[in-house]
């Protein structure tokens, strides 16, 4: 019988991200990213994770390219509208990137309205809540297929 591999995913966060369940949740809901996490850990037991999240451009992008994983989960918060270097980043890596908003972003402000890193990511999850999370991580392993099911 065939080992059965664990598909290894990281689920990466940006800038204010660590302030989710505090920071205006009649945007944003009142669960913290850890309580995410765990949601995540809970709902995939054949998924391996890696989760990072910081408020510094540099930091993020330095991880993404030090991951060694079959693909991430990405917020980029803030990140989303105007960072070129996180952009690169996500079309340089060799795995398959979903980028998540738990916001809709195309219901809010005109500046939140444009992802100039959504057209390099495989997929994009916007407005459905921290469930926007669940899916990613479900698309990617319909993404990457039979090797992991």
């Amino acid at each position: 019988m065939k080992e059965r591999v664990k598909l290894k995913i990281a689920v990466l966060n940006g800038p204010n991200l660590n302030l989710l369940g505090k920071r205006e949740p009649e945007i944003y809901g009142d669960v913290g990213l850890e309580s995410i996490n765990d949601g995540l850990i809970s709902a995939f037991s054949d998924v391996d994770f890696e989760f990072f999240q910081s408020n510094s451009e540099g930091a993020l992008i330095d991880k993404m390219q030090s991951l060694a994983v079959d693909g991430a989960v990405l917020n980029p918060g803030a990140l989303t509208h105007y960072s070129i270097a996180l952009r690169d980043c996500i079309a340089s890596v060799n795995y398959p990137v979903i980028e998540v908003h738990i916001s809709n972003t195309a219901a809010r402000e005109d500046f939140r309205r444009n992802s100039i890193t959504a057209p390099v990511c495989k997929g994009l999850i916007s407005g459905l809540g921290i469930y926007g999370y669940n899916l990613a991580v479900l698309a990617l392993k319909n993404h990457l297929g039979n090797k992991y099911n």
